[in-house]
């Protein structure tokens, strides 16, 4: 699952940019069908990494405050946020409660980024959609659906918002500057 293996990138990409984190708190909703492959996957690279990941819960609205109350009480050094669309429609709310708790997060998608989060590494949506033109075009010239294989991103994107940066004190090393498809100012 193309999920899984984004969740270990992020891990590395949060690594690179807060590299004296020796705690990552993750957020994963455990309703999400892919949970437990997401967990594994960010489990196995943080272990990779020598980082502690806190796994935490979170399935519902008043799961995000107490969640970050553990977080913080338990000395997490940075976030990642898993995908799960729950998650991504409370994007603004979790832009809040890094800044307001000073902690460096990685997200799925640009939206966190946009509402003010740190950084996020996902797939290109556009380049998404785009693919998805190509292959109604193939089925409207007469191929049939079943015939035509899975099709998954190969477009992905990096975006570093450095006002978050500069307000956490933080210093984004030039490798990931150079590596980033956007950078908000």
């Amino acid at each position: 699952m193309i999920g899984s293996a984004l969740e270990a990138k992020r891990v590395e990409l949060l690594h690179e940019l807060v590299p004296k984190a020796s705690t990552v708190a993750v957020i994963i909703n455990p309703n999400y069908p892919a949970s437990k492959t997401l967990r594994q996957a960010v489990q196995e690279a943080a272990a990779h990494l020598d980082l502690k990941p806190m796994l935490l819960s979170v399935e519902k609205e008043s799961d995000l405050e107490p969640a970050f109350a553990a977080l913080v009480q338990q000395g997490a050094d940075a976030l990642l946020v898993a995908q799960d669309a729950f998650l991504v429609s409370r994007r603004e709310k979790f832009a809040t409660l890094t800044a307001r708790h000073a902690i460096p997060a990685i997200y799925p998608f640009r939206d966190f980024v946009i509402a003010g989060g740190l950084v996020s590494y996902g797939p290109d949506f556009a380049d998404g959609y785009r693919q998805a033109g190509i292959y109604v075009g193939k089925i409207l010239k007469g191929a049939k659906p079943a015939d035509l294989p899975v099709v998954q991103p190969t477009k992905f994107e990096l975006v570093i918002n450095l006002q978050t940066a500069r307000t956490l004190g933080l210093e984004v090393p030039a490798k990931l500057l150079a590596l980033a498809d956007e950078v908000i100012e």
